[in-house]
């Protein structure tokens, strides 16, 4: 089971803190929850029971370290012999027959009260009340005590999230700071002034963006959208970004110290895979017998080779096919999107007499809103679906251990997720408005519906309408269903069974009346913050206030999170873990996207980039006419020039409005860098096109090439483990094997002892036979 025990306390001279007056401030009380005392362990042996550091037998051993040792000898007990002489074993497989409904650790205590009995040690009433309640919101967690009841995967769980929620904070302060830059200059910008302005943006005609029922209308009703575009599109969002992807660079190899940290302290660094049991689904299956090619042994499998890769191609396909369904929900979602700007395009122009929405709501926005609040359903509901799919398929893989298990299952469901969630940020962001044509020839999506075209100042205001719908509507979701499910099944339960007082039932009746964590109870914790851990990184560019929104939903997550364990759930069965598994490589993943995404949102989602080309290059000669470098006059620069006279009658609007009068409005306008009608290439890319894509592309490949740069430097020079714990390391090491060195020593002047004494006693045997 490779369980460590206490040597002797540590003597090494701990390093303080520059925050160790800051830390204490937000500590538990240390008169009601004691630190613990830090030792040097080793291997614990029977044999060697002097060695260790005892001072209370009772109390050696951690109440989760005696659940572990209680369920071992449950799970690796023989009670039966079948008649092909396979041995079963283990009270998880009689759980499963049906012959016990449930085996669990007990709680030591009711969570709202000191228990009477003066040898309880109330942990589960401490931890409620230190950790789990809502006043302690603003405490650091007690992870030493969290570990000690619960175990070390719960308390490494707790731990991630801690420290995520703490370099959260960071962010936050940095995106509020980029968010009021933004606010503070959406008054003063030169091109939304300028669309805003009524001899300016009053005077340009846009062009339809849909078929016959779209008419003419005028920049500067987007005056509003375009102030609010200020707010996200601009140079801060530039520097922000690249801090972010410092930012995520610091945390993850942070953590790497501070986990290898813990896995000293909880003494897990030698935990080992083999140690972990078999699950007893996998080992009822076990039909087959093998010989093992490096222990010659016959062992029992469940499937052979051929069968093993037949049923990964089952499950391959499997997944492949809910990837394709979600593709096929976003292209009816766009579907949705084409058709119904078309309905509001026609609709909208009669609620325009309502004052309060008149500056607001445009087609553009209600497509987008009402697109965002079906998308966020549909993504739920799926979600719900492919979790049930998901399991099935990992069941039928069979997979040999829970870590195997959790592992396949992390990587199919973190797969579907990231094409569920982010598949309609992906196409606003990098699809949308990209491949329109122009209004003379415009492209059609399945040949049938005309494609979507971005507002005047791009598609980013529309990504981050998206990502606040759906972040903010899943972190609501997801916070009222972990608080209402459990309570609500925990009510029903006690009505079903009948009201008595809790001081008449048993402790071990109250606990079988709580819900049962499960053995993927955890799992969905990780995937709800890896998830949320893309929002944050992936598409921070268009909405700074995204690690504001994930710190104040962790705050509250790890008090939900710890409310549920200590008082909705039975007590699970402690178990260990060195790290938080296949999510570490999921996270270096999503980090290394994130670069290459946010780059991608300001050179294409963006006018970041248009803006700057026109201010270097072209708003002075020999393409402008300003003697100095100047915004003036870029939003005349953006927009093109398209002849009335040239659409078609299948594009041409049925109805105009009643300023617009054909013989003095002959062009309109629409987003491109195309050349006018006149021109000997007329509606062909201009100059200006081919300026701004080469800029494009040399911002993404800049920007890439400087923040990878800095972020493998960064990973090189900080170390994954600490000076201070690899002094630990090292001293616990020498002191192991100075005691295996000096037991080595005692039985050795044993033996020679005896030895001494064998060759006396032969040589006066062979004395007496002389005389």
């Amino acid at each position: 089971m490779h369980i460590k025990m206490p040597l002797q306390p540590d003597d090494l001279k701990p390093k303080s803190s520059n925050f160790s007056c800051l830390t204490k401030l937000f500590s538990a009380d240390e008169s009601i929850i004691k630190p613990e005392q830090e030792f040097f362990t080793a291997p614990f042996e029977k044999d060697r029971l002097s060695d260790f550091h005892i001072l209370d037998k009772d109390l050696f051993f951690t109440p989760s370290t005696r659940s572990r040792i209680i369920h071992y000898i449950l799970c690796s007990v023989e009670y039966a012999v079948s008649r092909d002489n396979v041995k079963k074993v283990g009270i998880e497989k009689l759980i499963e027959s049906g012959v016990y409904k449930a085996a669990y650790p007990l709680h030591d205590t009711r969570f709202n009260y000191v228990s009477e009995d003066l040898s309880c040690p109330n942990e589960r009433y401490l931890l409620y009340r230190e950790w789990a309640h809502p006043r302690s919101f603003y405490k650091l967690q007690p992870l030493d005590l969290i570990r000690k009841y619960f175990g070390e995967k719960v308390g490494i769980y707790f731990a991630w999230l801690g420290y995520y929620t703490k370099m959260l904070l960071l962010a936050a302060v940095a995106g509020i700071c980029c968010f009021g830059y933004g606010y503070s200059i959406r008054n003063t910008s030169t091109w939304s002034l300028e669309t805003c302005d009524a001899d300016i943006g009053g005077n340009i005609i846009m062009c339809p963006q849909c078929d016959k029922e779209c008419t003419y209308w005028m920049l500067n009703i987007t005056c509003e959208s375009s102030k609010k575009l200020c707010i996200f599109d601009n140079f801060g969002t530039l520097v922000f970004a690249v801090f972010m992807a410092i930012w995520v660079t610091l945390f993850l190899e942070f953590w790497k110290r501070r986990q290898a940290e813990l896995e000293y302290e909880w003494d897990t660094t030698e935990f080992l895979d083999h140690e972990e049991p078999v699950r007893p689904e996998y080992e009822a299956r076990c039909i087959r017998s093998v010989k093992n090619p490096i222990t010659q042994e016959v062992e029992h499998v469940p499937y052979t080779a051929c069968g093993k890769c037949l049923r990964m191609s089952l499950c391959s396909t499997a997944v492949l096919f809910a990837i394709c369904l979600i593709i096929v929900s976003v292209v009816g979602i766009i579907v949705y999107r084409l058709s119904v700007f078309v309905a509001f395009s026609s609709t909208l122009p009669t609620v325009k007499n309502i004052k309060p929405l008149e500056n607001y709501l445009t087609p553009q926005m209600a497509t987008t809103i009402t697109a965002s609040l079906i998308n966020f359903i549909i993504i739920m509901i799926l979600n719900m679906l492919y979790e049930r799919l998901a399991i099935k398929i990992t069941d039928f893989e069979l997979p040999r251990t829970q870590s195997d298990y959790e592992n396949s299952l992390t990587l199919k469901m973190f797969l579907f997720q990231f094409v569920n969630f982010y598949s309609s940020c992906f196409y606003i962001a990098f699809f949308k408005g990209k491949v329109v044509g122009y209004p003379g020839d415009p492209v059609y999506w399945l040949g049938k519906y005309r494609n979507e075209e971005c507002d005047p100042g791009g598609c980013l205001l529309e990504l981050t309408t998206q990502l606040m719908i759906i972040m903010g509507g899943k972190a609501i979701w997801n916070n009222i269903q972990e608080v209402l499910l459990p309570w609500i099944k925990n009510l029903i339960a006690r009505y079903c069974v009948g009201r008595k007082s809790e001081d008449v039932i048993p402790r071990w009746e109250q606990d079988y009346q709580l819900q049962m964590l499960g053995k993927l109870g955890l799992f969905y914790e990780y995937l709800e913050m890896v998830i949320q851990f893309g929002f944050v990184t992936l598409f921070v560019a268009s909405f700074p206030l995204a690690p504001v929104l994930a710190f104040i939903n962790n705050l509250i997550e790890i008090r939900v999170d710890a409310w549920k364990l200590t008082t909705q759930y039975r007590r699970p069965v402690p178990a260990k873990a060195q790290d938080i598994g296949a999510w570490q490589p999921i996270l270096q993943g999503v980090a290394f996207l994130a670069v290459v995404t946010n780059a991608m949102i300001i050179a294409f989602t963006s006018d970041m980039i248009p803006r700057l080309v026109y201010y270097w290059s072209f708003s002075t000669p020999p393409y402008g006419n300003s003697p100095n470098h100047t915004m003036a006059g870029y939003i005349n620069s953006s927009l093109s020039v398209f002849q009335i006279s040239d659409f078609k009658n299948s594009s041409k609007p049925k109805i105009t409005p009643e300023w617009f009068n054909d013989s003095i409005h002959t062009t309109c306008r629409y987003r491109d860098y195309r050349n006018p009608p006149g021109h000997p290439q007329q509606y062909e890319f201009s100059i200006f096109y081919w300026h701004v894509i080469a800029a494009k592309l040399a911002f993404v490949i800049v920007i890439e090439h400087v923040v990878y740069s800095v972020k493998f430097i960064l990973a090189y020079i900080i170390p994954d483990v600490s000076s201070e714990t690899r002094e630990k390391v090292k001293r616990e090491k020498y002191l192991t094997q100075s005691l295996r060195e000096t037991r080595l020593k005692i039985v050795k002047k044993r033996i020679g002892s005896i030895a001494d004494k064998l060759i006396k006693g032969q040589t006066g045997d062979f004395r007496s036979k002389i005389e």
